[in-house]
């Protein structure tokens, strides 16, 4: 990672590592910082706004001190200027102090490293794995899957494919990315100490999304 790594702030995007991120570059600060990401070493950080942006969003708001940066592996520089991007996420950092030298902001970082997995971490891992393949799964493939088998996992009124044979950390970093969790949510998971502890917590996530799913709602009475 570069000594001066370009920010990315955004409200509602967490990026995760080795999991793909498009973006639309339309704000001249940020056509500046794509501009020189590509005549340098292409990366850029994406953090987290935290709450209360909207006061001072063209300036300088607070943002999450922990993001994750991102290569760019392909861009489109549109006739009026704007960019189309494609990131790939490659690790985690911490802000240590923020440059204000540029129009858009930068930072010096400095990576966090997961903890490493012990013997026992990849038997926890894969019983994790099992339960979200059980939660994601649509109710109508369930019985019939077998073991082994790609997981089809509907969003949003769209599903996508997760290979059996994806290693669990990007199993477990695309779905913290890519499932309709809230942005303060996604950050949380982006902090874990580790992949197991990540997956821990995505698990108990869902569990309890399900199971406020299943609560009934009280009725409004009118007054």
């Amino acid at each position: 990672m570069s000594d001066l790594l370009p920010l990315f702030p955004l409200p509602n995007v967490v990026l995760f590592p080795n999991v793909f991120l498009p973006l639309h570059i339309f704000e001249p600060r940020y056509r500046n910082m794509v501009a020189d990401a590509l005549a340098g070493d292409r990366l850029i950080g994406m953090v987290l706004l935290k709450p209360g942006w909207e006061r001072d969003y063209e300036g300088r708001p607070p943002v999450y001190p922990v993001g994750c940066s991102g290569l760019i592996t392909h861009a489109e520089r549109l006739a009026d200027g704007r960019y189309h991007i494609v990131l790939r996420g490659v690790e985690r950092f911490r802000i240590v102090r923020e440059d204000h030298a540029r129009m858009y902001r930068c930072a010096t970082t400095e990576p966090i490293v997961d903890e490493e997995l012990k013997p026992d971490d990849h038997l926890v891992l894969r019983s994790q794995r099992a339960k979200l393949e059980a939660m994601l799964a649509p109710a109508a493939e369930r019985p019939s899957r077998a073991a082994g088998s790609d997981l089809v996992v509907e969003r949003s009124g769209a599903s996508f494919r997760i290979p059996a044979t994806m290693a669990d950390d990007d199993l477990i970093n695309g779905l913290a990315q890519y499932l309709d969790l809230d942005p303060l949510e996604k950050q949380a998971l982006l902090e874990q100490r580790g992949l197991r502890a990540r997956a821990e917590s995505l698990v108990e996530l869902l569990e309890m999304k399900m199971m406020m799913a299943r609560v009934p709602r009280v009725p409004d009475v009118a007054h």
